[in-house]
């Protein structure tokens, strides 16, 4: 892919944004950065930064903006490739200010999946931290169960995919992602899938980056 897309993708934990960003990035050979993935690396190796978020997380706290935003602005100036696909960030309006600031991004994608989906989706849910590649036990089921299909190692069942503390996430991303959907609704770029399953949703959000991609090699 010549052109150059840069992009983060938004929705509810839970909504299918690792395993349509892993759809994205095979088809556009773009970047996968995942906020939520790279940090929680950070933590199990210790980096000064993983030993900085997990005295927040230990308290319950969230991680403030400022971290937040120093973690992503270091972790985007590792990125190899001019395209790239931002996931689990920005969370607040602050955030997605501060990144607008450093990169005018192309698209923002929101996925829109109904709450109750969610809650039966995330029990199902297991990760390949390095990479950020999701599967579940009932959908995008791993060939080998409890291995990554492209490495062989393990796969990680997180322990916020609890329900009850799923619930909590889910009211806490509403209050504070409304703001930042708004932004980029302002911004122009923001455009939105619904559905129930990421089988329905990738095939929408490829014909819309397609038809990005098309227009933008035409100018």
């Amino acid at each position: 892919m010549n052109t150059v897309l840069k992009a983060v993708i938004l929705g509810a934990p839970g909504s299918g944004k690792g395993t349509i960003s892993n759809r994205i990035i095979k088809a556009f050979n773009m970047e996968y950065i995942s906020s939520g993935d790279r940090l929680r690396q950070n933590i199990k190796e210790k980096t000064a930064i993983g030993l900085e978020a997990t005295k927040y997380i230990n308290d319950g706290k969230l991680l403030p903006d400022d971290l937040m935003i120093k973690f992503i602005t270091e972790e985007l100036s590792k990125v190899r490739s001019n395209s790239w696909l931002l996931d689990g960030f920005p969370r607040t309006l602050q955030q997605a200010q501060q990144l607008w600031k450093r990169e005018t991004l192309d698209l923002a994608i929101n996925l829109v999946v109904p709450f109750s989906v969610i809650l039966e989706r995330v029990e199902g849910r297991m990760v390949h931290l390095p990479s950020g590649r999701a599967y579940n036990s009932t959908f995008n089921i791993p060939k080998n169960p409890g291995f990554d299909d492209v490495t062989g190692e393990p796969l990680t069942k997180r322990e916020d995919d609890k329900p009850e503390v799923v619930k909590k996430r889910l009211a806490v991303y509403e209050e504070m992602t409304r703001p930042v959907i708004e932004f980029y609704r302002e911004q122009g770029i923001l455009k939105e899938f619904h559905g129930e399953t990421s089988d329905a949703i990738s095939p929408q959000v490829i014909n819309v980056m397609s038809g990005y991609i098309k227009q933008a090699q035409k100018t």
